[in-house]
């Protein structure tokens, strides 16, 4: 039995949607994500530095990248100091901060450096879902990115877990 002509066209308008999703969950898919398991009371981590003594959390939420370069350079001056096993840091970033953590920002390579040297990105979900409604879509962000569900409640938890808070 042949199918009606609009049967065919539904089943491959419902492929081509079922495609659709699974590219958008990909792309969502390549950033980990705290959004599903956030526990203020238990922060998780995406690079283990087990013998820390230090810990630092970095806020940005300046949309100017010499402020981004700035932030950066105060990381990787605390690693230099402390050395990459004795230190934890973690940066931030929410409201206009976001455009640093985006694919096509300038210190994308600077991240990627930072990130192999254990500085966790973290993305402020709040602020992705804003920029979404001006965009169209969410945001694509640098692959090292961590989503979090909120900037601030993530400044907060790793205050409250004994991190000395900067915002250069």
């Amino acid at each position: 039995m042949t199918p009606h002509p609009w049967m065919r066209a539904a089943r491959g308008t419902l492929f081509a949607l079922t495609l659709a999703c699974g590219a958008m969950s990909l792309a969502q898919a390549a950033n980990p994500s705290m959004l599903q398991d956030f526990n203020f009371d238990k922060p998780a981590f995406i690079h283990n530095v087990p013998f820390a003594q230090q810990k630092l959390v970095l806020q940005i939420t300046s949309d100017e990248p010499a402020r981004w370069h700035f932030v950066l350079s105060v990381a990787q001056n605390v690693l230099t100091h402390f050395g990459q096993d004795k230190v934890q840091v973690v940066i931030v970033a929410y409201g206009p901060g976001l455009k640093m953590l985006l694919k096509n920002s300038p210190v994308a390579k600077l991240i990627e450096a930072q990130d192999t040297q254990g500085v966790e990105f973290d993305a402020c979900h709040n602020t992705m879902e804003a920029l979404a409604k001006k965009l169209g879509h969410m945001p694509e962000l640098v692959p090292q990115a961590v989503i979090v569900p909120a900037g601030v409640v993530r400044i907060m938890q790793l205050e409250k877990a004994g991190f000395a808070y900067i915002k250069p």
